[in-house]
């Protein structure tokens, strides 16, 4: 590690990939981003998934304010983010076959709706099986993961494909395989993940990029507002009433 602080280094790092991000996946952005717009303008509904550490980007996206309030959590009992004892069974249900396409088969998720699956290594069965399956019910995918991985490491689904082999479109948040970006001689093992700043920046992008795509086609983007901003309430329910049939998170 050269001159500087850790904290320092480590702003240096994700500021880099953030860069990365921007330059390299614009065009990519752009396309899922106007994906989701389609899908919104055309009476479809929006989901989000992520397990583990993934689904903190997931869950930024979902009820928020400055958000699309058509963007729902799909949610997997277990896997969404480290609330669960021990929360190494979050970890190992990811690598269950057939739990996905249970999740799916109950959910609320139907042809013609937009899927954006998180998953860092984009190896593990559970949102290989989740893209696989959702795009045979008619669902459009959007995969953000580290295309690294699939070079660096071997698929732990039975096809032997990764996430990114099962999508409309592919986000690659360029983290480095796993996931840390310092070093020092006097700590033996790598640490600091960027993986969340990236991905979640990624998510943001592209839910910018669906309001103004909206925006462009003369449809009023359903935002949320701050509930803490005069108004704000007032603001919600109006969306709320008029997409109520979209939003699956108030019930």
């Amino acid at each position: 590690m050269s001159d500087g602080t850790p904290a320092d280094l480590f702003f240096d790092a994700a500021i880099g990939l953030l860069q990365r991000v921007r330059e390299e996946e614009g065009e990519a952005i752009g396309a899922a981003g106007n994906l989701l717009a389609d899908t919104v303008a055309a009476g479809g509904r929006l989901f989000a998934f992520g397990a583990g550490h993934s689904s903190l980007a997931a869950q930024d996206v979902v009820y928020r304010a400055g958000g699309l309030a058509l963007m729902n959590l799909l949610a997997v009992p277990g896997v969404v983010g480290v609330d669960v004892t021990p929360a190494t069974l979050g970890s190992a249900l990811e690598r269950v076959e057939g739990l996905a396409s249970a999740v799916l088969d109950t959910s609320p998720v139907r042809a013609g709706d937009a899927l954006v699956i998180i998953s860092l290594s984009g190896r593990n069965a559970l949102p290989v099986e989740m893209a696989l399956n959702a795009r045979a019910l008619g669902v459009k995918v959007i995969g953000v993961t580290s295309v690294a991985y699939a070079a660096q490491t071997t698929s732990r689904h039975s096809s032997g494909t990764f996430l990114k082999d099962h999508c409309d479109i592919v986000l690659d948040s360029k983290i480095a395989v796993g996931d840390a970006e310092l070093t020092l001689d006097t700590i033996p093992a790598p640490f600091a993940p960027a993986s969340t700043v990236v991905t979640t920046a990624l998510m943001q992008a592209v839910m910018a990029t669906a309001a103004a795509a909206l925006a462009d086609r003369g449809i009023e983007p359903p935002l949320l507002r701050s509930g803490n901003v005069d108004g704000g309430h007032e603001w919600n329910g109006r969306v709320m009433r008029e997409y109520g049939d979209r939003i699956f998170y108030r019930r």
